[in-house]
């Protein structure tokens, strides 16, 4: 699959806030076979590589600029395609049993893909807007 790596890159989140509706409902059916199924394990590989000896991994929120440590629960089968990013999401629980939904912003890396971020989509509930469909010929 390629290297493994998290690359917090400055590309911009427009209007971050909250916001209802989920903000990627739904999964695209032409994306299919080793594309689906690697970027399946690219968010596998990314959760697994970012887990603590507990099992759980550190979120930073830029948004509340909290350090949240949140455990797996279970990976969603939809995935979309926003711009150069695939997207699909996890749901996740902190250690007072809230739920997260963290979208995975995923790329195409070395032959097969890598997550570049990790966002929270909703907190406990609560449903964040944003978007990442920017077009940024030659980024990714």
């Amino acid at each position: 699959m390629g290297r493994l790596s998290v690359s917090l890159i400055g590309f911009v989140i427009l209007g971050l806030g909250v916001g209802p509706g989920p903000a990627w409902a739904g999964d695209d059916p032409s994306i299919q076979g080793q594309e689906r199924a690697g970027i399946q394990a690219a968010m596998g590989a990314f959760i697994e590589a970012q887990k603590g000896k507990d099992g759980s991994i550190l979120h930073f929120d830029p948004v509340t600029g909290k350090l949240t440590k949140l455990r797996l629960v279970e990976l969603h089968e939809g995935i979309v395609k926003k711009g150069h990013f695939f997207v699909s999401c996890a749901d996740f629980v902190d250690e007072k049993e809230r739920p997260y939904d963290l979208d995975f912003l995923v790329v195409p890396a070395d032959g097969g893909f890598r997550v570049n971020q990790a966002i929270i989509h909703a907190e406990d509930g609560e449903k964040r807007k944003y978007q990442v469909e920017q077009r940024w010929p030659g980024l990714f």
